[in-house]
């Protein structure tokens, strides 16, 4: 899976997908007519193939594996080194694709609302697992708008001592990509498709909808 040519490709901790899989996954995904139990299973397969890539260099520790014929020396992903935290609620889409390759990986919760009027995140949640300052913490959510939940998100983390995180979202505006890059510079960000940008009303498009109605189907 390659990094497609954009205007991040510069910048190392940006990585914009470019597989034709995926491009197939986001037409279907992008649909009107896709109905809420195949949107749902679109994002979780979208989500294995970042997650793929978005941990390629996962802490390892060096394992010795009994084969039918002999001992071998294998690389295994060190246990309970990975936290996941969707941002609520369409990053609760996300989980159970990065559990179909990390099914040990610990989940915590930040619940984060747009103000309609400010734009702005409002934090109404926030349960994380014990130690996850000494994880891997990866932010999910579907859609990097405007940046503001993105951003909040990981600001929390921080306080609460987290120093390795990144950011893994479906669809992305630049304004978004922006945020995070001016604020977090040190966040890695994991994105399948850049988009045009935002609508009056802070919308990616020409996106998908409102991600989170569409998993759960409401409106």
């Amino acid at each position: 899976m390659s990094a497609k040519k954009n205007k991040y490709s510069d910048n190392k901790n940006v990585t914009i997908l470019d597989h034709p899989l995926i491009s197939h996954k986001i037409a279907l995904l992008r649909d009107v007519n896709t109905h809420t139990n195949d949107f749902r299973e679109l994002v979780e397969e979208i989500t294995v193939l970042l997650t793929y890539e978005a941990f390629k260099d996962a802490p390892t520790t060096e394992a010795v594996v009994q084969t039918p014929l002999e001992k071998t020396k294998q690389q295994v992903v060190v246990e309970n080194s990975i936290a996941v935290v969707p941002v609520l609620r369409a990053g609760l889409g996300m989980v159970a694709g990065v559990h179909t390759l990390f099914p040990t990986a610990k989940v915590g919760h930040i619940g984060m609302y747009r103000d309609e009027e400010t734009l702005e995140p409002k934090e109404y949640y926030c349960k994380l697992p014990e130690g996850i300052e000494k994880k891997r913490v990866i932010v999910l959510d579907p859609m990097l708008a405007t940046g503001g939940s993105a951003c909040a998100a990981i600001k929390l983390l921080k306080d609460k001592g987290c120093k390795d995180i990144r950011q893994m979202s479906i669809i992305a505006a630049p304004e978004g990509i922006d945020k995070i890059v001016e604020n977090h510079p040190d966040v890695k960000i994991f994105v399948a498709v850049l988009d045009r940008g935002l609508n009056e009303n802070g919308y990616i498009v020409p996106g998908l909808g409102d991600a989170g109605d569409r998993l759960f189907g409401t409106k």
